[in-house]
């Protein structure tokens, strides 16, 4: 529900029964993303480098930090390209 200048939390009615019998039918299919596309990792020097200064820079011996990017379906729709162009240290909170 809208409620103009404020936002109204909604819920579902609680029910004794689930809406669809959860029982697996069929045969089982692989869902991991090689099984249908050859994937392709490409990854920016200048991405890299940052990060590996970072690690070096950094006195402890684990930390966290991200790396982001783009994810496409090549032209021929046969393969998938991970693009990683940014790095983000993170916080340390």
């Amino acid at each position: 529900r809208f409620v103009p200048g404020r936002m109204v939390p909604f819920s579902f009615p609680l029910s004794k029964c689930a809406l669809w019998d959860p029982v697996p039918m069929g045969d089982v299919i692989g869902a991991h993303i090689t099984y249908y596309r050859n994937p392709k990792l490409s990854l920016v020097e200048k991405t890299l480098r940052l990060a590996y200064r970072h690690a070096k820079q950094n006195e402890k011996k684990s930390f966290s930090c991200f790396l982001l990017g783009t994810l496409a379906v090549n032209e021929d729709g046969e393969g998938i390209t991970l693009t990683i162009d940014r790095f983000d240290p993170g916080r340390d909170i």
